[in-house]
């Protein structure tokens, strides 16, 4: 009895010195690992926006898109045979992508090829009884109008076997497929999404003031934030009638893509201009933005808190980003320290 009451005292104290130790080390790891205080301020620089003077050549900030992009669909129904092509191929426009079961089309045809021969000699027959008068005039005209009743099927049949191949509407790349073999495919299935970026369209907003400098059928010289020094050329396709409620307009151009320096869509951008003369605007740095140029942000000072503030952004020249509306020359913006900030994060302004 002593002996088992011993064993059980030592197992105890071995469990108790087992927590005791894994406690500690919980707490040495604790010690080591930092684990930064949310309420802590951050420090940051900040600066206000400023008048700046933008000099002959104006830019505008945007966004390139694909030329074309459209899910291509099925113009019949069916089961999926083939399914030519995958994402990422290159295709041509007409070239087939997709194939449906065609068997039953093809017998209604073959059928209906049959009647057409016999009507067509039902119908020489009754013309040469018509002549010798040895029928009526409506018998003769049955079987013409019924040879024609059937011609017209014929065509309806071949449009539904055209329609059991799938085309690319479109020269361009497979950026999704959207069915399987096997899938049963009705009028309007998407079968393969096509994006065509052998021209991009890079649309930019331009304030009221500097819309008359643009034309339609007007050359500009674009450039990609990926190739900072390479000019892509491009004609203005489109201006907006109409302007939106800051009063800019939305101008798109029609870019040429280049083998070399391979645009795609998505990719940030901007159209470049010349200009009778300069112009001064509220601005900001550039380096202030966060996020993309299309929906333009910054970090705004407010109360000791960091507050993520649009803004609606005008011409740009590469160094700094005129301020249509959103922003005031009182605000101050954070311009070094956004990488560890938050919306309504605590801040400290650097001396």
């Amino acid at each position: 009895m002593k002996r088992v009451v011993t064993v059980s005292v030592i197992v105890v104290a071995l469990i108790v010195l087992a927590a005791v130790k894994l406690k500690s080390n919980k707490k040495a790891v604790e010690e080591k690992l930092y684990i930064r205080d949310s309420t802590e301020a951050i420090l940051v620089a900040t600066t206000s926006p400023q008048n700046h003077t933008f000099e002959k050549s104006l830019s505008f900030l945007g966004v390139f898109d694909a030329l074309h992009q459209n899910n291509v669909a099925s113009d019949g129904s069916g089961k999926l045979l083939k399914l030519l092509v995958e994402e990422g191929d290159i295709v041509k426009a007409g070239q087939t992508i997709a194939k449906l079961d065609d068997e039953m089309v093809q017998l209604q045809i073959q059928n209906i090829q049959l009647n057409i021969e016999q009507l067509k000699n039902d119908n020489a027959r009754f013309s040469v009884l018509k002549k010798e008068n040895a029928i009526s005039s409506v018998e003769a005209e049955k079987v013409e109008l019924g040879l024609k009743s059937a011609e017209v099927q014929l065509k309806q049949l071949q449009k539904q076997l055209r329609s059991t191949s799938i085309v690319a509407p479109f020269s361009g790349v497979v950026s999704k497929k959207m069915v399987d073999l096997g899938s049963m495919v009705m009028p309007g299935t998407p079968i393969v999404e096509l994006t065509d970026i052998s021209s991009l369209k890079l649309s930019v907003s331009v304030p009221e003031r500097d819309i008359l400098k643009f034309q339609k059928g007007q050359k500009v010289i674009a450039n990609a934030d990926v190739y900072s020094d390479v000019d892509f050329n491009g004609v203005i396709s489109n201006i907006a009638v109409q302007a939106d409620a800051s009063h800019n307009f939305k101008v798109q151009s029609t870019i040429k893509n280049s083998n070399s320096n391979r645009l795609m869509a998505g990719m940030y951008g901007s159209v470049s201009l010349s200009n009778s003369k300069s112009t001064t605007a509220l601005s900001v740095p550039r380096k202030a933005l966060v996020g993309s140029t299309k929906s333009p942000k910054v970090y705004v000072v407010r109360n000791g808190k960091a507050k993520l503030t649009s803004f609606n952004a005008g011409t740009s020249d590469g160094e700094f980003i005129e301020v249509v509306s959103g922003l005031s020359i009182g605000d101050k913006i954070v311009i070094k320290g956004q990488v560890n900030l938050q919306d309504n994060s605590n801040v400290k302004i650097a001396k």
